[in-house]
């Protein structure tokens, strides 16, 4: 019941993200067309930060409880988080290039992004070198522990250094128009309820490989 409830919640706020997005908001006058790329690189630059925010809690709780199901939900979020961060890069880039002249540029908030993309992929590195399953998720635990310290860094990067980034326009007077504001909220929320259905449906597929797993040893 509850799944069916996020499932819908999630189905009509992204519809309605979309309406918004396409039809309903103004085109901005300096940027033009490319300008509305924005309402889908905050939302999945966001889902990068938020994946790793439950990759660090899970993290906590594995190395202290020693639970399987809290590495299965760091795992999960990680696997979730590696594809919104080169979702966000890749998106980022395809702003860029318009708007900046270049593709790439190695400013604060790309740089400190991509250092993000490098955790993430040295996440799952020692969980594949490892010789012990268990020991590859101990490994992959402390680097998600760690690795959390890039997270402010790239939430920060605009207000601590300058950079081609502007700095954050939500929390200006003069910032996004009010029409802009609202599309950019209800895609934030869109995909923020999509982070979550991906994130159950994940750790389920994650719980049966588990149970597949210890029937076949039982067998054997």
């Amino acid at each position: 019941m509850k799944r069916n409830i996020l499932l819908g919640s999630g189905f009509v706020l992204m519809v309605v993200s979309l309406y918004l997005v396409f039809v309903w908001v103004p085109t901005e006058k300096v940027m033009g067309i490319i300008q509305r790329i924005f309402y889908l690189m905050v939302p999945v630059g966001w889902l990068a930060l938020l994946s790793f925010l439950v990759v660090f809690v899970g993290s906590i709780l594995y190395l202290t409880k020693r639970e399987r199901r809290w590495d299965i939900i760091a795992r999960s979020s990680a696997e979730i988080g590696i594809v919104c961060t080169t979702l966000a890069l890749i998106v980022g880039s395809l702003w860029a290039k318009p708007i900046w002249g270049v593709w790439w540029t190695w400013e604060a908030r790309l740089t400190a992004t991509l250092v993000l993309w490098l955790i993430y992929i040295s996440y799952f590195m020692v969980r594949s070198f490892a010789t012990e399953e268990s020991r590859g998720a101990r490994f992959a635990a402390v680097i998600g522990i760690v690795g959390f310290i890039d997270i402010p860094i790239v939430a920060l990067a605009t207000t601590l250094w300058r950079g081609l980034h502007p700095p954050p326009l939500i929390f200006q007077e003069s910032g996004l128009a009010p029409s802009m504001l609202l599309t950019l909220m209800v895609s934030i929320a869109a995909f923020t309820v999509l982070f979550f259905i991906l994130l159950v449906l994940r750790v389920s597929m994650a719980n049966n490989e588990v149970d597949i797993k210890q029937l076949k040893e039982q067998v054997s």
